[in-house]
């Protein structure tokens, strides 16, 4: 039978203490109730008493949230769930900590990576010249690599940016929308704008899209072109025929870089089409140069339930094909 232990962690301050348990110790009790062991605190000493495979998760679980305290990070329920999660699943995943800088916003806010999933998607738009992104909404698939582009810019290594997306129809028929072909296409391209919008500011995003230093358009733009010297980034790219994803692909010059992110779950192309997505992971697997990242569930950054949300439909996806088996 597994013996019961108690280990202890001393906190430096007050400061510490009070973002390490949150409001109400809401972050220690989700520590308590996930792993089953009881947590208290005295005279700036955290003793941890349990089982002791319990208590030896509890201890790396608050040392990595102490680390991210020391990082200036503020401590939510959210970052208490993902590591106790990670810790569970992946032991060798919990190496080290799931922060990277990317780049700095127009307003000062760090960008940074904030799960494993997302801190190798970084890694991997840095080594390579190709990347996919392939995961759920709510990754940070899309706004990580638009930052990866921006810091690119802002350090002159590459001269454009470059953003595109398919204009497939999912459930609306761009003639049905108002206005001139631009007008049309815009709302599926609202996402990059934002995203190149928040993290380069207004001014500055305004000054580069009018020097056509700053480009978003349709894939079907990309057509007959070479693009050099950009960061190039195709999103939505579950929703490319195959045909499409080989165009895109070929377009890519010296001294450039692209990112491709999608969600293969999400695809709103017609039964009888293919997704180009799908397929160049079979085609291009292995590939030196090219990188594939796969992002899940547990590296949605967004409200909690999104996770939750994903989870169900993940789970209801398994039944339906096991009844089908």
């Amino acid at each position: 039978m597994e013996a019961v232990i108690e280990k202890n962690i001393e906190i430096p301050d007050i400061e510490t203490e009070m973002n390490l348990f949150g409001q109400y110790d809401q972050n220690i009790r989700i520590i308590e109730d996930a792993l089953d062991v009881k947590i208290t605190n005295r005279e700036n000493e955290v003793k941890i008493s349990g089982f002791e495979s319990k208590v030896d998760q509890a201890l790396e679980v608050i040392n990595k949230l102490l680390e991210l305290i020391k990082l200036g990070e503020t401590i939510t329920a959210q970052n208490v769930k993902y590591l106790i999660s990670v810790n569970e699943k992946n032991i060798e995943e919990t190496d080290g900590l799931p922060l990277d800088l990317v780049c700095v916003t127009a307003r000062g806010k760090p960008v940074k990576s904030r799960t494993y999933g997302q801190k190798r998607y970084i890694e991997a738009i840095r080594k390579n010249t190709i990347v996919f992104g392939i995961g759920p909404a709510g990754t940070g698939k899309t706004f990580l690599a638009v930052a990866m582009a921006v810091k690119a810019f802002r350090e002159k290594a590459v001269s454009r940016i470059i953003l595109t997306r398919p204009a497939v129809e999912a459930g609306e028929r761009l003639g049905f929308l108002p206005g001139d072909l631009q007008n049309k296409v815009d709302p599926y391209l609202r996402p990059l704008y934002d995203a190149l919008y928040q993290i380069m500011g207004p001014e500055a995003y305004m000054t580069n899209l009018e020097k056509g230093i700053i480009e978003v358009a349709p894939l079907a733009y990309m057509r007959g072109r070479t693009l050099d010297d950009s960061f190039i980034i195709l999103d939505e790219a579950q929703n490319t025929t195959p045909e499409q994803m080989k165009m895109f692909l070929t377009r890519i010059g010296m001294g450039s870089k692209a990112v491709v992110t999608g969600d293969i779950t999400q695809i709103d192309l017609p039964k009888d089409k293919k997704s180009g997505l799908i397929e160049v992971q079979k085609i291009l697997y292995g590939v030196e140069g090219i990188e594939f990242v796969y992002l899940t569930g547990r590296d949605v950054v967004r409200h909690e339930l999104v996770q939750r949300i994903i989870d169900a439909y993940e789970e209801y996806e398994n039944r339906i094909n096991q009844k089908k088996g």
